[in-house]
């Protein structure tokens, strides 16, 4: 592969026009002098919040009203000084997450990161005690693998009024955590020319190719889709709903060709990222498309592969094995949000309609130790992280299946391995845990709006939400404003995010 040298590159902001008060109803508004754009404020200062005219469906097209961080907080030189000591090309959102925490007025102030970024976590924790009046910051220590783990109720049982959880994307909506939650993605920028260059010098032009990789680096994906527009037309950066463009997770990938992906064959998939577990996901999803990693960090490009056929064979293994079983665990996952009520109360339906017995337990770490050591349990349903069966499950004595893999045993939905395929590593296994509108054995928290005469005025979220721990409704509640990094970055904000 070919070497290429950084540029940095200047990107400037589009200019907003002066945002309206946030307002639903038939009258206009009228712009607000404490809220126009000054002119130093850049992309990374706003918080996007969504508005619409009317409520109906003939209603007027969506408005974006742009929030602007404050210059005092902007042009701080304390501040700024303060920040020079985290990496340039880290994003953290510190001004913004000043901002915020100003707004909400909070004195004690939960941060919560995935040990790649906890490094920091002390750094961030002196800056908002000193610049944004909070008196107690707390470090979340457990592990957080992903935006699943963000964990709401052990931030509320300190007494945090504030949460801050950093490197994940908005998959649970801040309008069902228990207290007012920002998502900060920590995007990371990095020479985006050597991509461009090594893709071009190993893919002739007018191939297909597929653009996917973390949520860290996604506003870069949509950057380079826009420099080899013209040498490969077809460049897509696929979307699996509510995730945002081009983001992929380990559980959770676009079936390419589906769901709006555009239907032309895909000849290979270029995943961005430092690790092969996300990219694992959208290999299951799309076994027969080849696909390549590109290490931003080594500024390498590797080709990968991935066992679908001996992963498939092994799944329909164990399936086959719990079909002989009448005692029933099942686990609900207590790491942060990992856990669905929603899942167990579906699963528990299954298992009372077939007239099984089952055991319900709760566990932070699901291992092979902890389950062996349950005994008169024929087989398990995780309800956490599918990956811990795909990945591990060969670690445990008894069958321990994904709540997709149960909904197959017990005859909720057809078997993969039914399916007209003469390679079995072809057949389709879903990667669509938090794909919307998916099965009900995923974990999808979909936001439907209520509906509202013209003219109502919505009601704002409560700075102390509260949550059933059994089941979640979310078809009634209305999105109130929350906040996050989405408008921070070039991608469109997932459907189920705050912005």
């Amino acid at each position: 592969m070919e070497e290429a040298s950084a540029v940095n590159r200047a990107e400037n902001a589009p200019s907003a026009p002066p945002p309206p008060r946030r307002f639903t109803g038939k009258k206009k508004a009228q712009p607000h002098d404490s809220d126009r754009q000054p002119p130093t404020a850049t992309a990374s200062s706003e918080v996007s919040t969504e508005v619409k005219t009317g409520m109906g469906a003939s209603s007027g097209p969506k408005v974006v009203v742009r929030k602007q961080v404050p210059d005092e907080i902007l042009l701080n030189a304390d501040l700024n000084d303060a920040m020079k000591v985290l990496p340039a090309n880290y994003n953290f959102e510190v001004h913004k997450t000043v901002w915020r925490i100003k707004q909400e007025n909070a004195k004690r102030v939960a941060l919560q990161f995935p040990e790649g970024l906890l490094m920091f976590a002390c750094t961030l924790s002196d800056i908002f005690e000193t610049f944004a009046g909070v008196e107690q910051c707390f470090i979340l220590g457990d592990v957080a693998y992903g935006a699943c783990c963000v964990d709401d109720f052990s931030a509320g049982a300190l007494g945090a009024d504030f949460l801050v959880h950093y490197g994940h994307s908005c998959l649970v909506p801040v309008d069902l955590t228990t207290l007012p939650t920002m998502y900060v993605f920590v995007d990371i920028q990095f020479d985006s020319k050597h991509l461009v260059d090594t893709i071009r010098h190993n893919f002739p032009a007018q191939t297909n190719i597929a653009l996917a990789g973390t949520i860290q680096f996604s506003s870069t994906l949509h950057t380079i889709r826009e420099e080899l527009a013209v040498d490969y037309p077809s460049l897509m950066v696929p979307q699996a709903k509510p995730l945002s463009p081009g983001e992929v997770l380990g559980c959770t990938a676009p079936v390419l060709g589906k769901d709006g992906c555009k239907g032309d064959a895909v000849d290979a998939i270029v995943f961005v990222a430092d690790g092969r577990f996300h990219l694992e996901a959208i290999m299951i999803a799309n076994p027969s498309i080849p696909a390549y990693r590109y290490d931003p960090y080594l500024r390498v490009l590797t080709k990968e592969e991935y066992d679908n056929r001996g992963m498939r064979e092994t799944r329909r293994k164990f399936i086959e094995q719990a079909y002989s079983a009448r005692s029933w665990g099942v686990v609900l996952g207590t790491l942060g949000r990992q856990g669905n009520p929603n899942i167990l109360k579906h699963v528990e339906g299954n298992l009372q309609s077939k007239g099984y017995a089952y055991t319900v337990i709760l566990l932070s770490e699901l291992t092979p130790a902890k389950i062996h050591s349950i005994a008169g349990v024929d087989a398990w349903v995780q309800i956490a992280c599918p990956r811990l069966s795909i990945d591990w499950g060969e670690g445990f004595s008894k069958p321990v299946l994904t709540p997709y893999e149960a909904e197959v045993c017990l005859g909720g939905v057809k078997p993969w391995w039914h399916e007209e395929h003469t390679d079995v590593a072809l057949t389709p296994y879903p990667m669509n845990y938090y794909m919307k509108d998916s099965g009900p054995w995923t974990s999808a928290y979909v936001r439907q709006r209520a509906t509202a005469s013209a003219g109502t005025v919505l009601p704002h979220r409560r700075k102390k939400a509260t949550v059933t721990p059994t089941t979640v409704d979310v078809s009634e509640q209305v999105p109130p404003q929350g906040s996050c990094a989405c408008a921070a970055t070039k991608a469109p904000a997932p459907d189920g995010c705050c912005a």
